[in-house]
């Protein structure tokens, strides 16, 4: 993968800005190191930097321009079938001089235009500039694997694949404060807005297009593929043989790259999956795990070394302690230039920084809980709209579980927890159930920790309408709605960002469009039910994976942060980032609101204060970095 940037100026004011490119290019050095470049045109710079995975000849260096000259690219990411589509250009008479998928992406996008789209299988954030139109165009992947951010105003549109970039353009620096309250809610920022006005990422699926006439043109050129009423739908046993060869043959695909390859093995289902199809097309794969010392609830590595020991594999776990995640906390919180708050990116921070050191390129297993509903909340919803004797007294005990004490920090507490969290859901109806068991951070009360405003609470109703809109009676709108949501602003994000900041790809084979497609051609039946969660997925492949795999829960790693506020972060807590004298000068939250949260941390009774209180770290640090 790689990083690009980019900027377009409208008039003379909008051109002071060009000379920034540079400024721009550096920021994302660590999305690659292996080179960097930029271009300029009258009203135009574009910029490079290159992590080199297909062709690491200085040939398919970039910003690549075609041999006419009238065209120039910057792209991030990788197209898996450039080999088909270069010989489909071949046929057609187009010459080329490289090796790579960078200049098929853009000889393809010179014979179809937009229409280019429609056939690349890959991940992508790429811009194409248009010298005789003086016109930019702009495209994002289908799913929101590779991210793309841009800036608008009167004199330019600035772009790059990360916030530092634009920051480098020297942007108005405005607190969107809608977005800060979803971010108070989910603890990340949902496409398309981000932390600051006027600025937004472009869309999953969607492209693009200005020029120096200030014209501007987004549009959305993929869409999953929902249908409320299923038809035509294969029967269970097709199904799982159709779902085996599309999975393998994205597997295959993604294992196109000239440099070393390897595995994400985490000892769940998915990434076993994954190792055990791409083990049986190299002679000897790769395979990184990464283990918990301190918290041996949440240590996988033995059921990873399962798979490993089946398939061959050349594995590696790395071993982590709880000091371990500590002293990586703060190179995080460094990288981190747009708040985003998903504790768990510290473990894979981590697990690329030690990858790297062996490979470049890494499969994970990123997308298989929402396409085919893993995750402990869509059992929960599953039990939520069949109802039931056990649903109902859960329901009924609401009154006694919300005096008890919650906590995620010991089992007893959890629990608690979890059938509070369960029982406050049941009394909403499907939209807001899938609004609460969103939140990290508890059950209602985000907007008191914000100063009342009543243009961005009806501004915060308005996104909040329109990210629950496919939400209905029917289960399979639940996952359209992780897709978007969870895996776009979160799970994605978190690779992305900490892949990159060691310079590592990582490529998801499940999230190939035409195994996404085909997911959601499926009833809900195929994928779970009152027993088994990701039911066709496992069926497809349990003659893949050793049976311990299949006879065990979902296991989700908890960073310990409660013990670190308590200890090592208290002072950062309680005398710099939440001190009433920094929350009086900064003027965003209510003093008396994160007196109470500090009240509750240190109390018996933390329930879900955890992750709130770790959201509103790490907006303060961010916070002090952009402001200070």
């Amino acid at each position: 993968m790689c990083g690009i940037a980019g900027i377009i100026a409208f008039n003379e004011n909008g051109k002071q800005h060009l000379s920034k490119i540079s400024g721009a290019v550096a920021s994302l050095n660590k999305r690659g190191p292996n080179g960097k470049g930029t271009y300029t045109h009258n009203n135009v710079a574009l910029g490079h930097r290159r992590l080199s995975i297909i062709d690491t000849s200085s040939a398919a260096s970039q910003p690549f321009t075609d041999a006419s000259g009238r065209y120039t690219i910057v792209f991030n990411g990788e197209i898996f079938n450039y080999k088909e589509l270069r010989k489909e250009l071949e046929n057609k008479g187009v010459q080329f001089k490289s090796h790579s998928d960078t200049e098929v992406l853009l000889q393809l996008f010179i014979s179809d235009k937009e229409k280019c789209l429609e056939k690349l299988d890959g991940e992508f954030a790429f811009a194409i500039y248009d010298k005789e139109k003086e016109e930019i165009f702009l495209a994002r992947d289908r799913f929101g694997i590779k991210p793309i951010y841009f800036y608008r105003d009167e004199n330019r549109f600035a772009f790059g694949s990360e916030m530092k970039a634009l920051i480098a353009f020297v942007i108005p620096k405005v607190i969107d404060e809608a977005s800060l309250q979803l971010y108070l809610h989910l603890n990340y920022i949902p496409s398309p807005y981000s932390i600051f006005e006027n600025v937004l990422k472009v869309e999953a699926g969607s492209y693009v297009m200005v020029n120096t006439k200030k014209e501007f043109v987004q549009k959305k050129y993929y869409s999953i593929p929902y249908n409320e009423q299923l038809k035509n739908y294969p029967d269970y046993e097709t199904a799982q043989k159709q779902l085996k060869q599309l999975l393998e043959h994205s597997v295959q695909q993604r294992m196109i790259a000239d440099v070393p390859l390897g595995t994400f093995l985490s000892g769940g289902i998915d990434s076993s999956i994954i190792t055990a199809i791409a083990a049986q097309h190299t002679k000897q794969l790769n395979t990184f795990s990464i283990g918990y010392k301190d918290e041996p609830l949440f240590d996988e590595t033995h059921y990873a070394q399962l798979v490993a020991k089946k398939y061959k594999t050349n594995h590696t776990v790395f071993s982590l302690s709880n000091d371990d995640l500590f002293a990586n906390l703060h190179q995080v919180l460094d990288y981190i230039d747009e708040p985003f708050a998903d504790s768990s990116a510290l473990a894979v921070n981590i697990l690329s920084m030690h990858t790297r050191k062996h490979l470049t390129v890494a499969l994970s297993g990123d997308g298989a809980d929402e396409l085919f509903a893993g995750y402990n909340k869509h059992a929960a919803e599953l039990k939520a709209r069949k109802g039931g004797w056990a649903t109902s007294l859960v329901k009924a005990s609401h009154p006694l579980l919300k005096q008890l004490p919650k906590s995620r920090n010991t089992k007893t507490g959890n629990k608690i927890r979890q059938l509070h969290k369960f029982a406050e859901g049941m009394k909403l109806d499907n939209k807001e159930r899938y609004w609460d068991w969103a939140k990290w951070a508890g059950f209602g009360g985000d907007e008191m920790l914000v100063k009342q405003n009543t243009e961005r609470n009806k501004e915060f109703e308005e996104r909040k309408k329109e990210i629950l809109k496919c939400i209905n009676s029917d289960y399979n709108s639940v996952l359209l709605a992780d897709m978007q949501l969870v895996l776009e602003n979160d799970m994605l994000v978190k690779v992305d960002r900490m892949s990159m900041s060691q310079s590592l790809e990582v490529r998801v084979p499940f999230l190939d469009n035409k195994v996404v497609d085909f997911a959601f051609s499926l009833p809900v039946n195929y994928k779970i039910d009152a027993n088994q969660r990701k039911k066709i997925l496992k069926d497809a492949f349990k003659t893949y994976l050793p049976e311990e795999l299949f006879n065990r829960g979902k296991q989700g790693f908890e960073v310990p942060l409660l013990k670190w506020f308590q200890t090592d972060l208290k002072s950062m807590i309680v005398d710099d980032l939440l001190s009433d004298k920094f929350i009086k000068e900064q003027n965003i939250f209510k003093l008396e609101a994160i007196r109470n949260l500090k009240t509750q941390l240190f109390s018996n009774n933390t329930n879900d204060v955890v992750p709130k209180v770790w959201g509103l770290l790490v907006f303060q640090n961010w916070w002090k970095k952009v402001y200070r």
